[in-house]
């Protein structure tokens, strides 16, 4: 069985199906970028509250984008087969919608070197949304997150390839 799952190319399984980190020493050092979404829906007297500045523990917007962007610095220590990268670029972007009730989350990440960013632009998008929700936890119980997905990337071998 391990060799079937090998072959299906699970890079993170070596022959005999054991976790490993995978080698990136001879891939090429290119520019990458990933680009990642989500959301934090709640009730609208929540979002009101963030909007006017009303939330106890603070700025929640300017918390959680700052929570994003270290997150992202320290995606390696939180999953346990990333590799440790030099970001030479971090963004979190937080817009209220009024239309849905919701806080959207988008953060674009960008190295230069071996292996993509994508899990630094989801760990920063996540940790953001559970950012808020634990700012506002104490007036909306009810907030959900959700849709948090990789929304664009390029560099490496696949060049760009957008999601949506």
């Amino acid at each position: 069985m391990s060799e079937e799952l090998y072959a299906t190319g699970l890079t993170h399984l070596d022959r005999e199906g054991h976790a490993h980190m995978v080698d990136v020493g001879m891939k090429a050092v290119t520019q990458r970028e990933a680009r990642a979404r989500g959301v934090v829906l709640m009730q609208p007297a929540t979002l009101e509250l963030i909007l006017g500045g009303g939330m106890v523990k603070g700025d929640v917007m300017a918390v959680a984008r700052v929570a994003g962007l270290m997150a992202a610095k320290r995606t390696a220590e939180l999953i346990p087969l990333c590799h440790p990268l030099l970001l030479t670029h971090v963004s979190v972007e937080i817009a209220p919608d009024g239309q849905t009730s919701a806080l959207q989350i988008e953060a674009t990440v960008r190295t230069t070197g071996q292996t993509g960013v994508e899990m630094e632009a989801l760990t920063a998008v996540s940790v953001a949304a559970l950012t808020i929700y634990d700012m506002c936890k104490a007036v909306d119980r009810t907030m959900r997150i959700s849709d948090i997905r990789l929304a664009a990337k390029r560099g490496g071998q696949h060049g760009e390839l957008v999601f949506e």
